[in-house]
Formats: C-alpha cells, structure tokens, sequence
C-alpha cells in the first residue's frame, strides 16, 4: 500500500526533526533529566513539525530503553504509538470535538492510572478551536493534572487561546523553516526514494512551501509523480509557476510605462498553462523584495534569493521611488482580491492594474498623489540646482548656470616669472555603475541614452567636474549638444552626483563593453 512522502518521512525521534533544533535540543533534555512538565503548549504555522514532536515526546516519556532522550523506537511502548494502537495517548482534533462534553469525558478519565504505558498523554490539536466553555472546564486539569498524565496542546492561532491557558503550559514557538533546510531536506528524500531532484527545483519547491515541511515533501510528491525527473521548468509547469524572468520584465514594463509590452506579458501568461492567479501572487512577492532591497542595507539576510536573482531584483527596485512601490502595493492586493471574486475577470483586472500602476495619474487614491507628488519633487529640485528652465512667450527664459564643454588646449603663454604654488591634483572617483544614470536619461532624453550607455564616467571629491569618456567621436559630438548636456547633468543629479555649477567635460577614448541585462544573466545562470 502506498504511503504518503510526508507520512513516510515523519521524525522518529528529536534528532530526526530538522529545523526546529531551538524546541527539539531542550525537549531531549527534559526528557533525558526526567523533567518533563506537565503541560506544553506547541505554536506555529502549519507543517513546522508540532504534532510530529507531540508524538515523539509522547514516545520519549513511556519509553522502555530511551537512548539520550530520544526513544528508541523499537520497545513495545514505541512501536504501538507509532501505529496508533496505544490507548493511553489519545490524539483529539479540537476543530471537529470542540464542545465542553469532550473535555468533560477528559477530565473524568486523568484519575484513572494507564492502562499499559507509563503516562496517559493527551495530544489536542488546533486546541484553539475549543470553545468557551471547553477551556473553562479545562483549566483545573489543566493546572493540576496527576503525576501520571501530560497534555501536549498543539495551535497555529495562539492569539485565540485564553491567556489562563497559555500561562499554565510550557510555550515553544515552531518557526518557519528555512528554504535551504526545506531543500536539504527534499534533497535527503529523493536521494533514497531515488528521484531525480535538481538543487534549482528544490529551492523553487522550498519557497512554494513558505516554511512548510509538509507542503515541501507533498509538492514535491506531486512534481515527481509517474517518474519524472523534478527540475526547475517541471515545477513551474506542474505549480503554474511564472517565474522571476516574467516578473522582472513586468517591473520594467511598469516603469517605462510600456503599455504594449503589459498587454504582451499578460497575453502570453493567460496563453499558457500558467494561473494568472499565481503570477499575480509571484508580483506580489516580487514587489516586497523589491521593497527590502531599497531599505536594507544587506537584503540578502532576509531574501532567499540567489545572485543573479539579486541582482534583477536591485536592477528592478531602482526603477521605483518607495512612494511608487507603496501605492503599487495597494493597487496588487486589490487586484487579487478582485480575482478571486470575480475569477472569470483574470486577465482583464491584471491588464488594468498593470497600466494604472504604470500612469499614476489614472488613479485619484491618497497613495497615487504622493507618487505624483514624488515625481514633482525631482523636477523641483532640478529647477532648484539649475537642471531645467522655465520660459514663458512673453518674457526671456531665467538664466541657468550651463554646462561647460571643455578642450585640452596647449599653453602658447610664457613663462612667469616666478612659478606659482602647485595647486593640488584633482581626485577622480569612477562610478562603477551608471544603470540608474541611464534610466534617468532615458525619461529626460531617450536619444542620448545609445551614447551614454558604454560610456566610463567620473566624478571630482569634491562633485565640480564630472567625466563622460565615449566610445566614439560621433558620440562626444551628440552629448555636447545643449539638450544633451541639460538631460545629461538632470540625470547625473537626481543620482546624487553633481550640482548647478558642476562642469561636464565629454571626451572620447572609452572601450565599448559587452552589456547583458539582468535578465540575461539570469537566463544563462
């Protein structure tokens, strides 16, 4: 008879239970010591292993040989707990038996010694489905229980639990396991089940699961169904995964309001076998990494992403001012709650979504202003540092600080004199990386951006001089044109380089680079 993955693979003993090692290290303890409290109460999300350490405290404490805390798993006491035979540990499900008669019957049986085992253990799951009433009648058992009874409650919802419940247990808080112990583990599994299992797919498999073990082991149950070899694009077949490449190129489509390139995305998702549901859902996540990215000063510590991923989400986050990110925030939770009700409607809310969140002004909401009002303020204070002009037809355009194109010209003087005091030598700091520069230019002057991509540039310590070196002498010519040089220094400044009496000096002599997008790298990664 065929066993479940999940049930097959269930912890024996503390040693076996991975990612948990906070709860199981001190339950082994007690257990070893001859510690073991009378009450314990076990939250947490779903298939972080409460029931499983239930059951295993259950063997430890009527073992006949434990070994180090752990049971042995081969005594009589063990092996009729494991296959359910053990009519001194009593397993109630609290959401189906949650009225005051079932606690009642509880409370008449703890007077009564065990029958075979060593303890009477009671196991309550989603105890916090108990009623009122149920609780009442709980609590002196609960406080008070005879030496040779122990009550195991196990919940996902300790906020709904009484607080005369929870101060009489002793409280161990299961966590969300982590990706890289959910992929460790999943590879564990298929090297003896024999299942072909890629390391890319265990990870994809471990953050579907979101801390979950069960849902770990049972999605990937589902993908390596009938023999197949579980990989990256099995599972995003099998889940209906879009993947980050989907989303990334969604982002940028937002940010350059590229309304073709929206309904081009959305055409090939709802084209697929893939749920516009659970693209949606990637979006989502999608936008809060972008989030962490721009407020974390190390993102890696509370993103499970690899570097490639890293790198397309810090290329995708830049494109958005927090301001937009919050407002988009509203407008995909909304979506998906439309989509749910509404389902037949899919790919007609995301479409909608997707350009209102590319054109702000679309939107009369609170959060849509002060993502306009952001964008204002960039303007303002390249009005404020000379970046544009403001003309009228019938007054003279107010005079801006221009940027200056400078020669190399030799010096025909002669010589002074007495030679003056050397003046120190300028600093030159290279920026490594003018992607956001680029974006910027590309709102401010889009023609300009072909010139400016390959190009090295530099910035004095002080900021007063800024260095462009082209590729080309063509392309010193087009970026000293008036309108380049204005769109050139509004991109350098809203980056954070330069201001209104900053020298542009263009000059040629750069290599030209072989440039890949991040999404490139990613596909070849």
């Amino acid at each position: 008879m065929h066993q479940a993955l999940y049930r097959k693979y269930r912890p024996r003993s503390f040693d076996d239970v991975w990612g948990e090692e906070h709860i199981t290290s001190v339950l082994e303890y007690e257990s070893q010591a001859g510690r073991v409290s009378h009450a314990y109460l076990f939250c947490g999300p779903r298939g972080t292993g409460k029931t499983t350490c239930a059951k295993i405290l259950a063997k430890a404490v009527n073992c006949e040989h434990p070994v180090g805390g752990n049971p042995c798993g081969k005594c009589f006491a063990c092996e009729s707990i494991d296959n359910g035979s053990a009519t001194d540990v009593l397993e109630m499900d609290a959401a189906s038996n949650n009225g005051v008669e079932y606690i009642r019957d509880i409370r008449d049986e703890v007077s009564y010694t065990p029958a075979a085992l060593k303890k009477r253990v009671y196991i309550i799951d989603e105890v916090h489905m108990l009623s009122q009433s149920a609780f009442n009648a709980l609590l002196k058992t609960l406080e008070e229980p005879p030496e040779h009874v122990l009550f195991i409650l196990a919940t996902t919802e300790l906020h709904k639990l009484p607080a005369t419940i929870v101060s009489r247990c002793q409280r161990f808080d299961f966590r969300r396991i982590s990706v890289d112990v959910l992929a460790n583990r999943l590879m564990y599994i298929a090297e003896k089940e024999q299942m072909s299992l890629t390391e890319e797919a265990a990870k994809m498999l471990a953050k579907q699961a979101q801390g979950g073990m069960r849902d770990a082991i049972s999605l990937f149950e589902l993908c390596g169904g009938g023999g197949h070899e579980v990989t990256a694009e099995r599972v995003s077949e099998v889940l209906g995964l879009t993947g980050i490449e989907t989303v990334y190129k969604t982002a940028v489509a937002v940010a350059r309001r590229d309304t073709a390139g929206i309904f081009r995305i959305i055409a090939s998702v709802a084209e697929s076998s893939k749920d516009i549901s659970v693209y949606w859902q990637e979006l989502i996540s999608f936008w809060r990494d972008m989030l962490v990215t721009t407020y974390v000063k190390d993102p890696t510590e509370y993103l499970d992403l690899t570097e490639p991923e890293m790198r397309v989400t810090s290329d995708a986050a830049r494109r958005f001012t927090p301001a937009a990110m919050t407002y988009h925030f509203g407008l995909l939770d909304d979506a998906l709650k439309e989509m749910s009700r509404l389902p037949q409607t899919k790919r007609m809310t995301a479409e909608l979504t997707l350009i209102r969140m590319s054109d702000p002004r679309l939107s009369e909401g609170e959060t849509a202003l002060i993502d306009r009002l952001t964008a204002l303020e960039d303007k303002l204070t390249l009005l404020e540092n000379g970046g544009i002009t403001i003309t009228r037809q019938d007054a003279p355009a107010i005079p801006v600080n221009e940027p200056v194109i400078t020669a190399e010209v030799p010096n025909t003087s002669p010589e002074p004199a007495e030679a003056k005091p050397a003046e120190p030598a300028e600093i030159w700091n290279e920026i490594p990386d003018i992607s956001e520069i680029c974006e910027k230019l590309e709102q401010h002057g889009p023609m300009y951006n072909g010139f400016f991509a390959d190009a090295d540039c530099s910035v004095t310590e002080d900021g007063k001089k800024i260095l462009v070196r082209t590729t080309s002498e063509f392309g010193v010519q087009m970026l000293s044109a008036d309108s380049a040089k204005t769109a050139l220094l509004s991109s350098f400044r809203l980056c954070g380089y330069g201001s209104a009496d900053t020298q542009l000096i263009i000059k040629s002599g750069a290599q030209p680079k072989e440039k890949k997008s991040p999404a490139d790298e990613l596909a070849e990664f």
